[in-house]
């Protein structure tokens, strides 16, 4: 059983290992990272919830071909970011950059908490402000007074 789970857990972690094929590695280990490092930021847009460096789609092989061979030309990762944007939108980013058009995704969840924690609040002051509250002895004479009258009128009548 145990050699079960090790192997389930080598498989789940070097999963992602796997998608990045040997003759797309560099030669230069720094460059190497800075590919891996670009891959895992950049979305796939076949499978849209996977970076490039995780999935296995013909699409995601050509765009990691092409971030390494960026890379081997001497651009800087912002350039390559900036190319891969203009070529395929803002879509293409994993994390999103702060913008005019991608404010509503950065400050919508907070506002929607703020929302929420008002709503609760202003509901939660008016079901405090229409609770009921018990009667004291007096108001509860006066009460069953009242029904008693109305009980005897009723039956006479």
């Amino acid at each position: 059983m145990r050699r079960l789970l090790a192997l389930i857990f080598i498989l789940l972690t070097t999963a992602p290992l796997w998608a990045v094929e040997p003759d797309e590695i560099l030669k230069d280990p720094r460059l190497e990272d800075r590919a891996r490092a670009l891959s895992s930021e950049l979305r796939c847009l076949v499978c849209q919830n996977q970076s490039i460096d995780d999935s296995h789609a013909p699409l995601a092989k050509d765009l990691r071909v092409l971030v390494r061979q960026k890379l081997l030309g001497g651009e800087s990762d912002d350039a390559i970011r900036a190319f891969l944007v203009e070529r395929y939108g803002e879509f293409i980013l994993l994390k999103p950059r702060f913008s005019a058009d991608t404010l509503v995704l950065w400050i919508g969840p907070f506002a929607l908490l703020v929302l929420g924690g008002f709503v609760l609040l202003r509901t939660s002051r008016q079901n405090a402000a229409g609770k009921v509250e018990a009667l004291d002895s007096a108001e509860q004479a006066r009460l069953a007074a009242l029904l008693n009258a109305k009980d005897q009128s009723g039956s006479s009548g």
